[in-house]
């Protein structure tokens, strides 16, 4: 090994224990305080903006996974225009949906900057005849509206000289015989990070491709204090190795309810992120349903939207935006600045609390008329209503024994004129803050 070689080396062992001791030191009261317009904000709407909606292909992927050429790939660059692109529309549509955030890319694993990046020429400001920055009047519209502005990153990228290859292949160099090369690439993409959070001060960092190096090769603590240095009330999301503030499962929704203290379920209006031929589009009833089901287990939803390369947005997903934005008007109050709701089993659908605990809504699926049961409810119910319409409800419990501390079940009979055409809301009015048993019945 060359002496330059063993100082790089050194350098990176030294980085990786100054990283690590770092880490302890993150004041978890500190991060407690900035997240809570996340908690509190519960949906979000992700935007991947790309060259890959010229052609409707994969972003990024298609080319790593041979669908098409790097070469033709990047032809894409050419027929980009934005001719349309209308950010205060945008900026209107995600409003009208109810959400409180919205991430949009600003450099996907292409490699092509939407802002006019001083790093390279690979931008859409100076290799596309859009010739403009989506994101300053993007976000300038966003802040109109108090809607916090999040920027996508991808930390790698496939088209830079300097980095290895694709998905640690080494079709480039061999990054443990060149950290000089590896070094060179470090410096690039920090410094587009540097450049973001000096421009446009985003308040949520959504990072992507962290699981093609490790902590210490990306330097994620340093990136991390880049970020807050500028921005202290950032907040940056788990795709860091480690150094986020909160998690980002994609797609799948989790079965039971996780255990981070901040998580968010990213997910797709149809089977593609960017603008894609696919009509396989979720109908307002199932976004609307995947939607109460993170709400109640303490989590937010980050919806996708993919425009189209001249910037205008496919008809479908305007509409389940907007169906979606007049379910959240009309259920609000049990949505937004709530907590995630009661255990599994004790109601078959979701449910979310006020943060003071004593009103508990409950969500029911589909044309749900009839009666719906409560298990394990200690307190005194005092009202029950629809929302969005006020109708007050009646209730029964079976099953009280007086001597015994088992509380009966709470039997609900809802009218079928009541009933929302996707999700019914009641609100249960408790007379003290949610107390629930937990045993076994009998004499316990």
């Amino acid at each position: 090994m060359k002496f330059k070689e063993i100082i790089l080396l050194f350098g990176l062992i030294f980085s990786a224990a100054v990283q690590g001791s770092a880490q302890s030191k993150i004041d978890p009261k500190e991060i407690s305080n900035k997240m809570q317009w996340f908690a509190d904000a519960k949906l979000g709407i992700f935007i991947h903006a790309g060259i890959y909606s010229v052609n409707g292909i994969d972003e990024s992927w298609s080319f790593h996974n041979k669908k098409i050429s790097h070469a033709d790939y990047m032809k894409q660059l050419k027929g980009f225009t934005l001719k349309n692109y209308n950010p205060a529309a945008w900026a209107d549509l995600i409003q009208e949906s109810g959400a409180r955030y919205a991430v949009i890319t600003t450099k996907h694993h292409d490699g092509v900057a939407m802002y006019d990046t001083k790093m390279n020429d690979l931008s859409i400001v100076k290799a596309t005849p859009a010739k403009r920055d989506m994101i300053k009047p993007f976000f300038e519209e966003l802040r109109k509206r108090n809607i916090k502005c999040g920027t996508y990153f991808s930390l790698l990228d496939w088209s830079n000289i300097n980095y290895p290859g694709f998905l640690k292949d080494s079709s480039r160099y061999n990054l443990s015989n060149d950290y000089e090369r590896w070094g060179r690439f470090r410096a690039f993409f920090q410094g587009q990070i540097q450049e973001i959070n000096s421009m446009f001060k985003p308040d949520l960092w959504w990072f992507d491709g962290d699981w093609e190096h490790s902590a210490e090769e990306w330097e994620s603590q340093k990136v991390r204090n880049l970020i807050l240095s500028g921005n202290p009330n950032a907040i940056i999301n788990g795709r860091l190795q480690g150094y986020g503030d909160y998690e980002t499962p994609e797609q799948n929704f989790p079965v039971s309810r996780p255990k981070y203290n901040w998580w968010e379920l990213c997910m797709t209006t149809n089977d593609n992120w960017g603008f894609h031929h696919d009509d396989n589009w979720k109908t307002p009833y199932e976004v609307i349903t995947i939607f109460a089901d993170a709400v109640s287990n303490g989590g937010n939803l980050l919806l996708d939207m993919g425009p189209k390369e001249d910037g205008t947005i496919p008809d479908e997903q305007i509409h389940v935006l907007k169906e979606l934005g007049a379910w959240n008007k009309k259920h609000s109050e049990a949505i937004f600045n709530t907590v995630g709701g009661l255990p599994q089993g004790h109601f078959y659908g979701p449910t979310t609390l006020s943060k003071d605990s004593t009103s508990l809504y409950l969500f029911l699926h589909g044309h749900v008329s009839g009666t719906v049961m409560v298990k394990g409810l200690i307190n005194k119910i005092t009202d029950i209503t629809v929302l969005g319409n006020a109708t007050q409800l009646s209730h029964k419990v079976v099953g009280k024994i007086s001597w015994s501390p088992v509380p009966g079940l709470v039997y609900i009979d809802i009218p079928e004129n009541v009933l929302d055409k996707y999700i019914t809301v009641l609100k249960v009015k408790l007379d003290k803050p949610l107390k629930l048993y937990r045993g076994q019945g009998g004499l316990n």
